[in-house]
């Protein structure tokens, strides 16, 4: 199996850093597994890695999307697996560095995804009651996981049952859940309060930065908080004050607040979800690199 390096971590953690140490050290590349940083124009409040840092490393999967466009989870799994076999048969090695860990994971492991229509149109004549029951016939399983009033879900599991003639559940129970790749998957971390310092620093340098020029550049392109590209923490938070009905200190609170959490989030996920390694020192994950880079 083709190598990877996967470095994971809350904000603040040193993974971008870490990430083109390890580029340059073992020839690699590094693939942005974060879904933010495609978007182009949300640079500060995404932690980008900056024009000089893209020059000591090669990145990808960084500013490939108008900030009004959506992007999927298949899509990023497309266009990772395509970047990990160029960059292989290049010889080179592929690094995964970022926070999204469904992203990831779904690079990873053999998830299987299909193109939808999510709209409701298809089935606006039908209510949640009558979609319920058609699944509850063919597809009962699917419903072990999506509630009656959750019409989304409930849609798209029609939708996957009509065109494919398969149902969801069917289709999750095919996958082994079985890593694709060598990968090493390295999480970096800090002690509780050290890592939330970090946070609350590099909130108030976001700002300093000029993360309310950067986000009233873009709500005067006609990009708006409904956006997919203006979902993530750093961004979403702000909607009251650009509206007039928070203070802004308490909307920099709010993007502290939710960074931490989401922290303590990332690493319940990551534990469940895959066989990572945990490092607060970086130089004991560089050694455990190289001994599985067998260097």
């Amino acid at each position: 199996m083709d190598k990877v390096l996967v470095i994971v971590g809350p904000t603040a953690s040193g993974k971008t850093g870490f990430g083109i140490k390890c580029a340059n050290a073992f020839n690699g590349e590094i693939i942005s597994g974060d879904s933010i940083q495609i978007y182009k124009g949300l640079d500060i409040g995404s932690a980008k890695a900056t024009t000089q840092e893209r020059k000591e490393a090669i990145h990808h999967l960084i500013d490939i999307k108008e900030a009004n466009e959506n992007y999927s989870v298949k899509e990023f799994q497309e266009k990772g697996r395509q970047l990990i076999e160029d960059i292989t048969n290049r010889g080179k090695l592929p690094i995964v560095v970022g926070g999204t860990g469904l992203y990831i994971k779904a690079l990873l492991y053999d998830y299987i995804f299909y193109d939808e229509d999510d709209e409701d149109e298809p089935y606006d004549d039908l209510s949640n009651q009558e979609i319920y029951e058609i699944l509850k016939k063919e597809d009962p399983k699917a419903l072990e996981k999506i509630h009656i009033n959750n019409r989304k879900r409930l849609v798209r599991a029609l939708n996957i049952l009509r065109k494919h003639n398969e149902g969801i559940s069917d289709i999750k129970d095919r996958q082994e859940h079985k890593m694709l790749y060598d990968a090493k998957i390295i999480g970096l971390t800090l002690n509780r309060d050290l890592l939330y310092q970090r946070i609350e620093e590099r909130v108030d340098g976001m700002v300093k930065d000029g993360l309310l020029d950067e986000i009233k550049g873009l709500l005067d392109k006609g990009i708006n908080f409904d956006n997919q590209s203006m979902q993530g923490i750093g961004y979403k938070e702000f909607k009251d004050y650009f509206d007039g009905n928070l203070e802004l200190n308490e909307c920099i609170d709010k993007v502290k607040s939710n960074t931490k959490h989401f922290a303590k989030r990332q690493y319940t996920w990551f534990n469940n979800q895959m066989p990572i390694e945990w490092f607060k020192d970086k130089e004991d994950a560089f050694k455990g690199i190289e001994e599985w880079l067998n260097i």
